[in-house]
């Protein structure tokens, strides 16, 4: 699902640091990110208050004190540390859209599903999948200030340890730049213009009008 809301994703420092904010569960599913009942909008700003709204608040509506999201010293923080297999479930692209209003710029699991993945990287949003071993720590030791390069692709802990991650070339210039693949494409758009201009006339133009 892609209705390319009205808002283009965030552009990335090519390196950022926060804290990390730990949920150790797994399978973390689209429907426990953004409940069904947040749907019925294609408008991205506010959705975040609406992120684990299930488990950030009770059934009267008031706020789970111990929720990582709702305490003080996670205020600001841009970075989860998820369990496996985070995001699977519905491709709802609402759940990307709620992490990053919510503040977040990167998902950090052993094992993020495919789509979620790939709305993640649409929206602006970077996935990183690490080692178990090193995610298992991650999850252990909540609050760490980490690290990202986005242009080097590796994460940093506070030690001075440095982890590769995943990430294609396209995927992270679009991070870089601050642009889905439609808004990439249109960039393009002298470009395309200039080489049809030099085809032979027989060959017509692919470019739309």
């Amino acid at each position: 699902m892609n209705t390319h809301a009205s808002s283009s994703p965030a552009r990335h420092a090519a390196r950022f640091s926060s804290r990390s904010v730990v949920l150790p569960q797994r399978n973390i599913d689209t429907d426990q990110i953004i409940p069904a009942r947040f749907l019925t909008t294609t408008e991205r700003r506010g959705l975040g208050r609406h992120a684990f709204a299930d488990w950030r608040t009770r059934a009267d509506g008031s706020p789970k004190p111990d929720f990582p999201f709702g305490r003080p010293e996670n205020a600001g923080a841009a970075i989860l540390v998820a369990g496996r297999n985070f995001g699977c479930g519905s491709s709802r692209e609402h759940a990307p859209w709620a992490l990053a209003d919510l503040g977040l710029r990167a998902i950090v699991s052993s094992e993020i599903a495919d789509i979620f993945r790939s709305n993640a990287l649409k929206n602006g949003l970077l996935p990183i999948v690490l080692d178990d071993a090193i995610v298992d720590e991650l999850l252990a030791r909540p609050g760490l200030e980490l690290v990202v390069d986005v242009a080097a692709c590796t994460l940093a802990l506070p030690d001075g340890r440095t982890f590769a991650f995943p990430l294609d070339a396209f995927a992270r210039t679009c991070l870089l730049e601050g642009v889905d693949t439609l808004g990439y494409l249109l960039r393009q758009d002298a470009a395309i213009t200039a080489y049809e201009s030099r085809l032979p006339a027989h060959e017509g133009s692919t470019h739309a009008r």
